[in-house]
């Protein structure tokens, strides 16, 4: 059985499979019934290792084992992988989301609150910096800033950035906004955002901005998150972000932005 190289490693990101996963289920799905030896030897895969390959791949829902001797493994249908794949994902997804809220009570948390509180009193201000790469990471970290904002809350950013704010960081402006935190953004606004514009406008200042290009955020004039790279460039996976807590900086840049605030077009 000849796969090419390129079709397994999509259905390794696709399933969430390792490459002998992969192997030993297309032979399978080739063959529609076989034994693990026969697996082994169509697949190329150790045959050590078959038996536990199978296994994981029974658990997960991609094959069912016959019974029988010797015992046969069976292909289900791919529609039907893809519901129960589907399905395993939203428990393991639901289980983890219940532990992680009893940990809101549980004593682990306090103690690793605790190390925390202890530990950042040795660390300067200045230290409190970092790189984060993806922009998956990105909106995570800037998630957590806003929701920990205070005052006031300052965006620059681009036209598809502009949408991306709503989708992700909407819950967190509207409880900011109920907390009285002042937000503004900016965005150069066209027929394609304009929308989204008019909905970030229920939580916050919304400004069309013409000859700038930049994306930062600044909170409470004392943190700065901005992003190297033009997004219209580069995938989402090689976006690369800088946090700084710095009052120095990022009260600079607030007053520059203030300055070209002013000369801003507000959305009709």
């Amino acid at each position: 059985m000849i796969v090419k190289d390129e079709f397994l490693s999509r259905l390794r990101k696709i399933f969430d499979l390792n490459l002998y996963e992969v192997k030993v289920w297309t032979a399978l799905l080739s063959r529609g019934t076989s034994t693990a030896g026969e697996l082994s030897n169509i697949s190329d895969v150790p045959r050590s290792r078959t038996y536990d390959i199978l296994e994981s791949l029974e658990k997960k829902g991609f094959i069912i084992m016959k019974l029988g001797k010797p015992i046969k493994f069976v292909a289900l249908k791919p529609e039907e992988v893809v519901e129960r794949v589907k399905k395993n994902l939203v428990r393991d997804a639901q289980e983890k989301s219940k532990r992680l809220e009893k940990l809101k009570s549980d004593e682990v948390l306090q103690e690793l609150s605790s190390l925390f509180t202890q530990g950042i009193k040795f660390v300067e201000p200045s230290d409190l910096s970092g790189s984060l790469k993806g922009r998956q990471n990105l909106y995570n970290h800037l998630d957590m800033m806003i929701r920990e904002a205070e005052s006031t809350i300052t965006i620059i950013t681009t036209r598809e950035g502009l949408n991306r704010k709503l989708e992700a960081l909407m819950p967190s402006f509207e409880k900011c906004k109920k907390r009285g935190v002042k937000i503004r953004i900016a965005a150069p606004i066209d027929s394609n955002n304009i929308k989204v514009a008019k909905e970030l406008k229920k939580v916050a200042e919304v400004k069309n901005v013409e000859k700038i290009k930049a994306r930062f955020v600044i909170i409470d004039s004392n943190q700065l998150m901005f992003m190297l790279l033009d997004d219209e460039k580069f995938h989402p996976n090689y976006d690369i972000g800088v946090w700084i807590n710095t009052i120095f900086f990022a009260q600079a840049l607030e007053q520059m932005f203030e300055l070209a605030w002013k000369e801003m077009k507000n959305i009709k």
